[in-house]
C-alpha cells in the first residue's frame, strides 16, 4: 500500500509531462523578437508602376546611400531593374535586352549599380540612370577561368574599389578583381571543408575588410580576410540566402533552418536575423520569406522575395492597435 502511494505522484508527473509535450506551443524567436512592421507590397501599394507592368520572381533589392531602391525582377511584363524612391514611388527602369536571369544586385560606394546574371554567366555595372558601364564574363559561355563565370551570384566591394564576385551556382569559388576589373586572385572549390563551398550565394565585407560568404548548401557562413585566408565559420544560422552589413558593422541575414527546407519551401518560411558580427550570436529574429536582403535608411530592411514582392520592414509595433479595414492598422 505504501508503495502505491509512493508511485502515484510519479505516474501523474510523467502523464502531465507527456500531455504538456504533446501540447507544446510556438517556439520562441531566436535572440528575441525583433519589433518591426512590414509594408508587404512596396512599390505596388500605391501602384505607381507603368500601366500593365507586373513583377515576375523578384530576386534582389539594393538600396543606395540616398535611399533610392533598385529591384531586380525576372518577369516579361516589366524591365529587369526597376527603381523607386524611398517611399515606393516608381522613378525609372532599365536593363531590357541585357539580362537573361537577373540574380544579385548591389550599389557600390560611388552609386553605381551592379548585377549578376546566372543565365548569361555575367556581371554588369550600370550608372544610377541605367547606362551599362561594363560587363564581365563571356555572354552565354560558362567557365572557371580568370575572365569567365558559371552562374555568379553576388558582388561585394572594398574601400579602394576592388571587388569580389561569388561564383556561385556552377562554380564554387570567390573571385577578387581590382577596381578596373583586372583578375587578382580566387579561392574555393566544391566541398564542405573550411574554404570550400557548395553554393556561395551572398557575399559582404565589413569595416575591417573581412569577407563573409553565405555557403548556403553547406548551411553555414564562412569568414575570410580580403585575400581569402580562412578565419572562422558559423554553422548555427542555417541556409543563409541574403546578407548585408551596415557601416556600423551591423550584420543582418535572411535565412532558413537548413538547405532542404529552403529548397522545399522555395524561400518561404524564412527568418530575418540580426547577428553579432564579433561572435555570431543571434541578437533577434522575425519571420519573413526572402531571397535577398538590403539595409535601407532609418533602420529599414528591404527583402527581395521570389513571390514577386519587395518587403519593406521598418521599426515599429502594433501593440494597442487594431485592424480597422482589411490591411489597414490604426
Amino acid at each position: 500500500m505504501k508503495r502505491a502511494h509512493w508511485f502515484l505522484p510519479i505516474a501523474v508527473a510523467i502523464l502531465f509531462a507527456a500531455v504538456s509535450s504533446a501540447q507544446q506551443g510556438w517556439y520562441p524567436h531566436e535572440g528575441g523578437l525583433l519589433r518591426y512592421r512590414v509594408m508587404i507590397l512596396f512599390g505596388q501599394e500605391p501602384d505607381t508602376l507603368p500601366d500593365g507592368w507586373r513583377y515576375g520572381r523578384l530576386s534582389a533589392v539594393a538600396v543606395a546611400a540616398d535611399g533610392t531602391v533598385y529591384a531586380g525582377q525576372r518577369g516579361p511584363k516589366a524591365d529587369p531593374i526597376v527603381v523607386f524612391d524611398p517611399k515606393g514611388k516608381f522613378l525609372r527602369s532599365f536593363g531590357k535586352g541585357v539580362f537573361s536571369i537577373v540574380h544579385g544586385l548591389r550599389v557600390d560606394p560611388n552609386g553605381h549599380v551592379w548585377a549578376t546574371d546566372t543565365g548569361f554567366h555575367q556581371v554588369f555595372e550600370f550608372t544610377p540612370g541605367g547606362k551599362l558601364v561594363r560587363s564581365l564574363g563571356a555572354k552565354g559561355k560558362p567557365g572557371a577561368t580568370h575572365d569567365t563565370f558559371n552562374r555568379p551570384t553576388d558582388i561585394a566591394f572594398l574601400p579602394n574599389g576592388d571587388f569580389f564576385v561569388s561564383d556561385g551556382y556552377g562554380n564554387s569559388r570567390v573571385v577578387k578583381f581590382s577596381r578596373d576589373g583586372k583578375y587578382l586572385l580566387e579561392w574555393g572549390k566544391r566541398g564542405a571543408a573550411p574554404g570550400e563551398f557548395n553554393t556561395p550565394h551572398s557575399i559582404r565585407v565589413d569595416s575591417r575588410q573581412n569577407v563573409y560568404v553565405s555557403d548556403r548548401e553547406n548551411n553555414r557562413i564562412q569568414i575570410f580576410d580580403s585575400n581569402g585566408k580562412f578565419l572562422r565559420q558559423w554553422t548555427h544560422l542555417g541556409a543563409t540566402q541574403g546578407m548585408d552589413i551596415s557601416p556600423q558593422d551591423e550584420l543582418w541575414i535572411v535565412t532558413h533552418r537548413n538547405n532542404q527546407e529552403n529548397l522545399s519551401y522555395d524561400t518561404l518560411a524564412g527568418r530575418i536575423m540580426r547577428i553579432d558580427i564579433a561572435t555570431g550570436r543571434i541578437l533577434g529574429s522575425m519571420e519573413s520569406p526572402g531571397h535577398w536582403l538590403s539595409l535601407g535608411l532609418n533602420g529599414d530592411i528591404f527583402i527581395g522575395s521570389l513571390t514577386g514582392n519587395i518587403f519593406r520592414w521598418y521599426p515599429g509595433w502594433v501593440q494597442g492597435m487594431s485592424e480597422t479595414a482589411p490591411g489597414v492598422v490604426k
